[in-house]
């Protein structure tokens, strides 16, 4: 028999991806009120901050912290929303045959998009809470601990992942295809470590206990640097399959991984450094982190290039996003365009307007600004787009197996 389905109901792992996009969307709106909104103290806004803005402010910023809180409540939901439709499909779907193959082929890696995209959801939470929850600030001391254990939980799940990978691989000759390596599909896990990091991350920007600082800065150390190593030895390898067999079209979009990496890595910096300097007096100066974000951006930038160019040139955007092909791979389109958003705050008010370059509400600073806010509803737009396709009413017959 036949029923009418839903291409996601050919489920992959990459579907996690669509609730990673989604997260990442609520913190490119946290991210306006992160700048745009005084919060002299306190590393970050938290609702009272908020809510003071709102109610003295001017009709601009009233209108901008209302379009963010709806922004940060609507993509948390669908942050969650799809994580938990992924992992109710991932544990039916690790009883199938089809779960078998995945984990004897490349694409077991696909399988660390699981960690990813809890550890956003993680964070998801945090900024939902710093916006919305009154007096969150004043037990948050107790809630760094609980984020850690948190994402220590994660992080083991992914390096157990990966370590699985790594250890069929690496014991016996001939498992790993070395024809299908021909796109940074391989980057996954070093995506999913990045994101742990960033998160062990936090508590060493934020806290005050010197303690929690310390482990943090630990944590956070190892799983970014694994994350560096692991991207540095995988983009080699993948790049010399490309360079044979051409790059693989429906895993096109990865070319443009290294962009989130990015990001997420200079967070953990910025995050890291303010640690460093509020608890053990380490001080950096502007103009060094205005540098290095450039250089960040800079890598960024080569590979947007990179990929966009080559998705033009195979068509992917005609077939997978505008047209009627479908494949889980795209919603990893949305990461680039979110952290390239994300980055250019970092990098326009933490760099440039830090530096002095800049000056803050300037002309310019509202030029780099909207580059970023396009940036961000171009990703919008086009997670609704492969809402619609992936998990939207199907017309193609899908093989039902007689019971």
């Amino acid at each position: 028999m036949t029923t009418l389905s839903r291409p996601a109901d050919s489920y992959s792992p990459l579907y996690f991806l669509a609730s990673l996009g989604a997260g990442g969307l609520s913190v490119t709106f946290f991210m306006w009120l992160f700048m745009w909104v005084p919060h002299a103290g306190i590393p970050v806004p938290t609702f009272e901050h908020i809510w003071a803005a709102l109610t003295t402010g001017g009709p601009l910023q009233q209108g901008m912290i209302l379009l963010a809180w709806a922004g940060i409540a609507t993509f948390v939901f669908l942050n969650l929303k799809y994580l938990i439709w992924n992992l109710r499909s991932f544990a039916r779907f690790r009883k199938t045959q089809a779960f078998e193959t995945l984990r004897n082929s490349n694409a077991e890696t696909t399988i660390t998009a699981m960690p990813l995209a809890m550890a956003m959801s993680i964070n998801g939470l945090f900024v939902a809470g710093l916006a919305f929850v009154p007096g969150l600030w004043s037990i948050v001391e107790y809630l760094f601990p609980l984020a850690m254990v948190a994402f220590g939980l994660v992080g083991l799940l992914a390096l157990n992942i990966i370590g699985d990978f790594l250890a069929r691989v690496l014991t016996k000759g001939g498992v790993f295809d070395m024809t299908a390596n021909n796109s940074f599909a391989q980057l996954l896990p070093a995506f999913a470590l990045s994101m742990v990091g960033v998160g062990f991350a936090a508590p060493a920007a934020m806290s005050h206990n010197t303690v929690t600082v310390g482990i943090a800065l630990v944590l956070s150390t190892f799983f970014s640097v694994a994350a560096a190593v692991y991207m540095i030895v995988a983009a080699i390898t993948a790049f010399n399959s490309m360079l044979h067999h051409g790059t693989a079209k429906e895993s096109g979009p990865t070319l443009m991984v290294i962009v989130p990496i990015m990001t997420i890595l200079a967070i953990t910096f910025l995050r890291q450094s303010h640690g460093l300097h509020a608890t053990f007096e380490v001080h950096g100066t502007p103009a060094e982190t205005m540098i290095f974000l450039s250089r960040l951006l800079t890598i960024q930038v080569i590979f947007l290039l990179l990929g966009g160019l080559v998705l033009r040139r195979q068509g992917y955007f005609a077939d997978f996003v505008l047209g009627s092909r479908t494949s889980p791979g795209s919603y990893a389109l949305v990461c680039p365009g979110v952290a390239l958003s994300v980055m250019l705050q970092f990098w326009l008010n933490k760099g440039l307007v830090a530096a002095g370059v800049v000056d803050k509400f300037s002309v310019a600073f509202w030029v780099v600004s909207a580059i970023a806010v396009v940036a961000q509803f171009l990703m919008i737009a086009l997670v609704f787009r492969l809402n619609r396709q992936h998990f939207g009413k199907g017309n193609q017959p899908l093989a039902v197996p007689a019971e």
